[in-house]
């Protein structure tokens, strides 16, 4: 049986604060919330619209050097990307494919993006991208216990 909601994470954990999508995403798991799937990848790619079939939420996650401090989250909406191929693609460009495989549209998804500022690779995960990332999880576990998007401690916008 599919959980009927999904925590996605990407990022590479090679690269500092690049790891905050998949650090959030073992935080989350650790948690072991019964009605959660977690995943992580590098980046995102066509096949990952199959992993939004059968969900009723999803929470896409991610480090943003754009994000305000701690972190950004707004609900998402389909949309091709204007560099669309089978590499890197964007969580409104998973979606996308989603409609285009399903025709129908897919689960509400979120984009949570956690403020981070070093990427170098071989740099470990920055303080301040260790503390947002506290932030981002704290609002994580409320919204997923509660379902509700609109629980967020800081700034939420649609993208």
């Amino acid at each position: 049986m599919t959980a009927p909601i999904l925590v996605f994470g990407w990022g590479n954990p090679s690269r500092g604060d690049d790891a905050l999508g998949p650090l959030f995403v073992e935080r989350i798991e650790a948690l072991k919330l019964p009605h959660v799937e977690c995943l992580t990848d590098f980046q995102l790619q066509v096949e990952h619209a199959l992993d939004l079939q059968g969900r009723q939420r999803v929470l896409f996650v991610d480090a943003s050097v754009g994000a305000a401090a701690p972190f950004e989250v707004g609900e998402i909406q389909p949309m091709p990307d204007a560099s669309f191929t089978t590499h890197a693609l964007s969580p409104q460009a998973v979606m996308q494919v989603h409609v285009d495989l399903n025709d129908e549209p897919p689960p509400p998804c979120w984009l949570l993006a956690i403020r981070g500022d070093k990427f170098d690779l071989g740099t470990p995960l920055g303080e301040e991208a260790s503390a947002h990332l506290d932030a981002a999880v704290l609002w994580a576990h409320a919204w997923l216990q509660a379902g509700a998007p609109s629980a967020a401690p800081c700034r939420e916008r649609s993208r």
